[in-house]
């Protein structure tokens, strides 16, 4: 289930690394005792709307936010946190919450990213982030949705994911979250299997750190 979120934000510069402030809220609504520390089975778009400035990102009178679970109490606690206290960071505010059901994925395999999609893997004493065009990719790709649909009970033998590196607008990013740099990509994605796998991709995100911002699908 996803919901989508209409934020008054008047024209405010927020700064470029804001995305630590962005999961503090949605933990905060959520209820960060519950799922930290837990495989996130949730995904979040990031804010969009905005034009970078010498000063930071500048968003526009309103941005918006898109946030999806698997599981629809996740999402029913999310509306309950932000109806409590609509109030995110550097002004900005939740001025209306749109539901969108659960989407019909049967005839689609191709599915554009909304926030950057993360593959990483650790390699002796470091994390070494994979990018699109790396063939080991698509492997962590399929890896980590199929730890998480087990999680969830699903079972798909004819499951794959995998980037599409030939689009010619795939390119990666450096994202710096909490002092730490991440080499995220922001490639498209195709998914083939069953539509409860898709759909369930849709939910969930791809990749690594789905639940701090990473990977969210449109």
């Amino acid at each position: 289930m996803r919901i989508h979120l209409k934020i008054h934000s008047g024209n405010n510069i927020i700064p470029f690394d804001h995305q630590h402030l962005l999961v503090g809220t949605i933990h905060k609504w959520l209820g960060w005792n519950e799922l930290h520390g837990n495989i996130a089975l949730f995904s979040f778009s990031r804010l969009e709307k905005g034009e970078n400035t010498k000063d930071g990102l500048k968003l526009g009178k309103y941005s918006t936010l898109f946030f999806s679970a698997h599981d629809i109490e996740i999402v029913k606690s999310l509306i309950k946190g932000i109806q409590a206290d609509p109030d995110m960071f550097n002004g900005l505010i939740v001025s209306e919450i749109k539901i969108e059901n659960d989407p019909d994925l049967s005839d689609r395999d191709y599915f554009y990213v909304a926030s950057p999609v993360l593959v990483k893997r650790k390699e002796g004493e470091r994390n070494r982030h994979f990018t699109f065009n790396e063939p080991e990719s698509n492997t962590w790709l399929k890896e980590s949705l199929l730890t998480k649909m087990k999680l969830a009970g699903l079972e798909d033998d004819t499951f794959e994911i995998y980037f599409d590196k030939e689009n010619s607008r795939s390119s990666t990013k450096l994202i710096n979250y909490k002092e730490i740099k991440n080499r995220a990509n922001w490639c498209s994605v195709i998914i083939k299997g069953k539509p409860e796998s898709k759909l369930f991709a849709w939910n969930v995100g791809v990749g690594n750190s789905t639940g701090i911002g990473f990977g969210a699908i449109k």
